[in-house]
Formats: structure tokens, C-alpha cells, sequence
């Protein structure tokens, strides 16, 4: 078995300033581990106990499971500070600390099966449908393999997408313990080295019925675990939810890049001229500042239109669905955008891996080929949605 924590009680929910400040803490001690671990390929198991001892991983969970339920804006700035210590910490945040809000949705039962004995458990993933379920009775027979299980050497069960057979258009996520699963060390990457990102392979698992939810009630909102976990938080569309997770992590990786330039440059000279005084070098800053802002302000109105739809227990409309998936999505490549400039004057002596630079870039375009950052497919989806009325043919929304 993994590294336990204790359950917190109720009287331990932190406020907002309190978890983010514990994030912030670790920012140091997460700069200093970041190239040990890349070259690892592993975020070592002392860091995620820290996590989990300052209660990170309980901010999406439910008070019914001992968790926080302190919301999207609380988890993004989480992540966020976890990224300006290292961009694979916050991406594995982001990944396995959704998950205790995804398994709040799914019927009771299956909470029961991960925390009744201790709610500090851990779920990994991914939900790429690639699995295949046969119906027998009671549930699914489930084989397949996946890639870019973030952080699955820390986690005790995970979540897997697939498609039950005989039935065309049912992707759903099912729950399997670690036991039933077999890791693949496949994880050889440009970046993000730290998340071990493995792959995942399951041969003829059983997967009963209640441990499995279908993407549609994501979507809709008619998931199970409203019996019991009703609050404003499991009435949003769990993939506007999931997506955001995915991406803001690369916000504060760039914070990280933009506070290591400025300090790199105070400095430099070329030519004769002052790095700072460039002009090509304070446009770059200027415009990297302006976009975290611009970005974080834009998620955080996005935030407080889905917590205003799910306090009425109602879902956005479609096309405002549609917008900001897109808006989620153009984060990463947004903030690659932005770094650019900035990892480019740094010149020759930016590449040394003593400056760190390097590093964050890699991360940055690593994290930018997710699935969830292809901004140009969300895009055209969006704009053909406005355009012409057509919906798009998934339900990643």
C-alpha cells in the first residue's frame, strides 16, 4: 500500500488563503528537487506526502469524504503556485487532485470502495477511450491499454476511458484498483520528465456497474453522486471542470520563467547595451505580465459564471460551453507565446540548465500537446457552432 495521511475533521477546513498559502510554502522546496526529479522521472513520494499533509489534494473533494470543497478558483491557484516551484508537480496536481471531485460524482458506492478506509487515497487516470468493456453480469469485463498516466506511481486506483461494446456512442470512465492494473515504463519524454506520465495496460478486469460513469452524465449533469454530494461545486459540466486542470499549471510555469529572466537580465549586456534596456526585452516582459493577468482574469470570470449557473441548478448554455473550452484550451500555447520572446534574448546563456529556462520551456511545449490545449480544433468547433449551428461530434464539454 501507498503512504497514508490521517482524515481531516471538519473543524480542519482551511480557508482560501490558508491552502494556497501552504501551496506557496512548497515553492521553494519544489524548485530545489525539480531537475533531480526530471532526471528521476519521478516526483519523489516525500513531495506528494507534503501535498497531502497540507491538503492540497482535498480542495475539489467532498466535506463527505473529508474534503475541502473549496472550489475551481482555490485549485487553480493552487496549481498555479505549485507550477512556479515545478511545472510536473502542478500538472500532476492538477491530474490526481481532480479526481477526488470525478469520484464524487459517481454513485456512492465506489467512494466507498477508494476512501472508506482512508480518504487521503489517490486516483489517477486517463480518460482517453481506448478500452475496451464487455457487459456481463453485474458490470464490464475491461481490457486495453493507455498512455500519460500522470503521477500512477503515487496512486492507489485509477480511472480509465473506454467504449461498452454494443453500444455506440457509451464512452465512459471506469475505476479500477492498482491491482488490476500493469504499469509500463514508457515515460521518455522532451518534458514534464517528473509527472511519469506511464503507461497503462488491464487484461479482462472486472468492473462493476456502479464504478463506471458515462461521459453524457458528465455532461448533462445527471450524475449519480448527487444523491449525496449535491452542493454547487458537482452540478458543473465535469469537463470544463477537468479541462482547466490540465492547462493552468502552464500559468504558473510561466510566472516561474518570467521571475528567472528578469533576474537573469538585470545584469546582461550585449553588444555594449544592457539587456534591460532592450526594447525587444521590455516589450517581451510587459507583454508576458499583461498575458498571466489577462488569462487568470478571464478564468476566474469563467469560474464565477459556472458557480452562478450551479448555484440555480442549471447548466451554461452550449455555446457559452463552447467558449470557454476554447478559452481553456488557448492557455498553453498562449503562454508557449509568451515565453518565447523572453527564452530567446536570453541568448546563448540562457540554454545553461544552471539558469532553469531550459527546463520550463521544455515543460511549457511538453504540457502544450495535451489534448486539452489543441486550440485550434476547440476553436473550430466553437466558431463552426456560431457560424452554422452545428455541434460538434464529442461530448468533451
Amino acid at each position: 500500500m501507498l503512504e497514508r495521511t490521517s482524515n481531516p475533521t471538519v473543524d480542519a477546513i482551511p480557508t482560501h488563503d490558508e491552502i494556497v498559502a501552504r501551496a506557496r510554502d512548497l515553492i521553494p522546496l519544489l524548485k530545489e528537487r525539480a531537475v533531480e526529479d526530471a532526471a528521476n522521472r519521478r516526483i519523489r513520494p516525500d513531495t506528494i506526502r507534503r501535498m497531502r499533509e497540507a491538503g492540497l489534494f482535498r480542495v475539489l473533494q467532498s466535506k463527505r469524504w473529508g474534503g475541502y470543497e473549496l472550489g475551481q478558483r482555490t485549485f487553480a491557484e493552487v496549481q498555479m503556485a505549485l507550477g512556479e516551484g515545478d511545472m510536473s508537480v502542478a500538472w500532476v496536481y492538477g491530474v490526481v487532485g481532480v479526481h477526488a471531485y470525478h469520484l464524487c460524482l459517481l454513485d456512492d458506492r465506489a467512494a466507498q470502495d477508494v476512501w472508506g478506509e482512508d480518504s487521503s487515497v489517490l486516483v489517477a487516470s486517463p480518460y482517453m477511450p481506448t478500452g475496451k468493456a464487455v457487459p456481463v453480469p453485474g458490470g464490464y469485463e475491461f481490457s486495453g491499454r493507455w498512455s500519460y498516466s500522470s503521477g500512477s506511481d503515487h496512486c492507489d486506483w485509477t480511472f480509465l476511458g473506454g467504449m461498452v461494446e454494443g453500444a455506440p456512442g457509451d464512452y465512459r470512465s471506469f475505476l479500477l484498483p492498482r491491482g488490476d492494473a500493469k504499469i509500463v515504463d514508457a515515460w521518455h519524454t522532451t518534458g514534464l520528465a517528473a509527472t511519469g506520465s506511464q503507461d497503462i495496460v488491464i487484461d479482462k478486469a472486472f468492473v462493476p456497474e456502479y464504478r463506471t460513469h458515462r461521459m453524457i452524465d458528465g455532461f448533462l449533469g445527471t450524475n449519480p453522486g448527487r444523491s449525496v454530494n449535491d452542493g454547487p461545486l458537482f452540478r458543473m459540466p465535469f469537463m470544463l471542470v477537468f479541462l482547466r486542470c490540465i492547462t493552468t499549471g502552464q500559468i504558473g510555469a510561466l510566472q516561474a520563467l518570467v521571475d528567472i529572466f528578469r533576474a537573469f537580465v538585470k545584469d546582461k549586456t550585449f553588444g555594449g547595451t544592457k539587456t534591460a534596456e532592450d526594447p525587444v526585452a521590455q516589450l517581451g516582459i510587459a507583454n508576458a505580465l499583461a498575458g498571466i493577468d489577462a488569462m487568470k482574469k478571464t478564468m476566474f470570470a469563467n469560474f464565477e459564471i459556472m458557480s452562478d449557473y450551479a448555484a440555480r441548478d442549471e447548466m451554461p448554455p452550449f455555446e457559452m460551453r463552447q467558449m470557454m473550452r476554447y478559452q481553456s484550451a488557448l492557455v498553453a500555447e498562449t503562454c508557449l507565446d509568451l515565453a518565447t520572446p523572453l527564452f530567446r534574448i536570453s541568448g546563448g546563456g540562457g540554454v545553461y540548465d544552471r539558469v532553469g529556462m531550459g527546463k520550463i520551456y521544455r515543460d511549457m511545449m511538453t504540457g502544450r500537446q495535451h489534448v486539452a490545449a489543441q486550440f485550434e480544433s476547440y476553436g473550430r468547433k466553437y466558431g463552426n457552432f456560431v457560424l452554422n449551428g452545428e455541434s460538434p461530434n464529442d461530448i468533451l464539454l
